[in-house]
């Protein structure tokens, strides 16, 4: 660190203790000045106004294409990593290839409270999604989150709780209850959730994810049970990245690329694709505002600290609908419907077991148009298509299931009004985890 900490851009303390600095600027959120493009109120911003926006994890999607990106829409202002190679990675493709220099931090709390961005990207691992957001939250920004939304249902109330005590806007940056066909599906949402609502194939239903819909792609991202002892890089702020999560001796394979391996960070291929499968599945059965009652897992024991392989999760609703997961050993079993209900089935591919079905539906009204423009959102104040609200619906059947999946339980009953695990303590533990030394929500 030493003298090399006043180049490559960094933004550093002179005058102050950093530590004091940023407890100051955290107790103060809710009255620090924010741009008048973020102030909120419908018609308040001119159009022309352009945005900002700083990306928190340059290392994976925060680098993609899609992300790291200046338009006249918004110009990409700041990026933090605490991986100095990420970071000083990312300074210089927004030079050469954005054209453009940007901010550059090694701790996420500066580039919140200085960098002077309206929205934050947050593309870290997920144990620092709701920390983070939270925190965006209280200082006025808008949030840009990847999935899984939270690594837990404790932090995703308390996403849910900040956005909307501070009027944020969030998007959650899975996008398939609104556009693009499904992993492997072959349709989008629009025609299912109209078919669905038609009522031609009866209720309740169930819906099954498997390998033949694509949900076995990174189904096998799990961890290693025994990991060795490494020196930690010259270049990665090692405690930093832990943040929240215990401490356990660095080992290449906990961070970067493969840390969705590890219960601390993540939860496997569950967790890491689960959101992209079960979001458009919550919105075509209509149940952006309701949890299950109950979910079911059939897996193996899991390692303490690795994840590891699963076979099936059913999750159920009060009325009957089921969501099934299937993983290992279900990926090759045949054609298997995808929607199935009392009175018909649909295929992959849209293949109906309902005679005529596209002339039928063609008659039928299409669903309620959706938000799916962040930046308006932004710049009018109404909420995103994918929001901290559907967003924590969706997320805690993820979340459900890995804290089955963990404990080894078989079956776990959910209590929809309290966010709780009916008669199971161990399992209500995992819904709000304690924090490592200083940081908490």
């Amino acid at each position: 660190m030493g003298e090399n900490r006043h180049q490559n851009n960094h933004f550093y303390l002179n005058s102050m203790d950093r530590r004091h600095f940023i407890q100051t600027l955290g107790a103060a959120g809710l009255f620090s000045i924010v741009p008048r493009k973020v102030l909120g109120g419908k018609g308040f911003i001119a159009p022309s106004d352009q945005l900002t926006k700083a990306v928190i994890g340059v290392g994976g999607i925060g680098r993609s294409s899609s992300h790291f990106s200046t338009s006249e829409a918004y110009r990409l202002l700041a990026v933090c990593d605490v991986d100095k190679k990420h970071l000083q990675s990312a300074v210089d493709a927004a030079k050469s290839q954005l054209k453009i220099d940007v901010k550059a931090f090694d701790d996420w709390r500066e580039l919140i409270h200085q960098s002077g961005a309206d929205i934050i990207h947050i593309a870290t691992p997920p144990h620092w999604h709701g920390l983070m957001a939270v925190e965006a939250a209280k200082a006025g920004k808008d949030i840009w989150l990847e999935k899984p939304m939270t690594r837990t249902i404790g932090e995703g109330k308390a996403v849910k709780a900040a956005v909307e005590r501070y009027g944020r806007i969030l998007r959650l940056n899975t996008w398939f209850r609104f556009t693009d066909t499904f992993y492997g599906l072959g349709t989008p949402v629009k025609p299912l959730k109209k078919l669905i609502d038609s009522g031609l194939l009866g209720w309740p239903l169930k819906v099954t994810v498997s390998g033949a819909t694509g949900f076995a792609w990174k189904f096998f991202w799990v961890g290693k049970d025994y990991l060795e002892k490494q020196p930690i890089p010259a270049e990665l702020n090692y405690d930093m990245w832990l943040g929240p999560a215990p401490y356990k001796p660095y080992n290449v394979h906990r961070t970067h690329q493969t840390f969705r391996g590890y219960w601390d960070y993540d939860g496997g291929g569950l967790t890491d694709m689960g959101q992209h499968y079960l979001d458009p599945v919550q919105y075509m059965l209509g149940k952006d505002k309701e949890f299950p009652v109950k979910v079911e897992i059939d897996a193996p024991q899991q390692h303490y600290d690795a994840v590891g392989i699963w076979h099936k999760i059913t999750y159920t609703y009060a009325d009957g609908c089921q969501i099934v997961l299937e993983g290992e050993g279900y990926e090759s079993q045949g054609k298997l419907a995808y929607i199935e209900g009392p009175k018909g089935k649909v295929y992959k591919g849209f293949e109906c077991t309902i005679p005529d079905v596209w002339n039928k539906l063609n008659e039928l009204p299409d669903p309620e148009p959706q938000r799916t423009d962040f930046l308006e959102c932004v710049r009018t104040r109404q909420k995103f298509a994918l929001n901290e609200d559907n967003g924590h619906h969706s997320c805690t059947l993820v979340n459900m299931g890995a804290v089955g999946l963990r404990l080894g339980r078989r079956e776990l009953n959910f209590d929809p009004n309290t966010q709780t695990f009916i008669g199971d303590a161990a399992a209500n533990a995992l819904i709000d985890q304690p924090m490592r030394g200083e940081w908490k929500i």
